[in-house]
């Protein structure tokens, strides 16, 4: 990046703090059904993942694959629980 960041001390407003939902790569588990597909990624999140996959001694795309499959089943249940109320 070029341009420079400059900082102030300017009120943010209103902060809501999210829990972290997403397992750690140790807790991702094994899924059955892909689709192949082909996807741009940053090189720092390739170079992320396939640090943690050679650490849990796994293939970097089952990681990133089940880190998405995490991330859909949480997007479902929580869109089912805010259809109830």
């Amino acid at each position: 990046m070029t341009k420079e960041i400059i900082y102030s001390d300017e009120d943010i407003g209103d902060v809501k703090f999210l829990t972290d939902f997403l397992p750690s790569p140790k807790e991702l588990k094994e899924r059955n059904e892909n689709t192949k597909i082909t996807i741009s990624l940053s090189k720092r999140s390739v170079e992320y993942f396939k640090r943690e996959a050679t650490n849990n001694e796994m293939q970097y795309q089952k990681l990133i694959r089940q880190l998405l499959d995490e991330y859909v089943s949480h997007q479902e249940k929580a869109k089912k629980s805010s259809q109830r109320t």
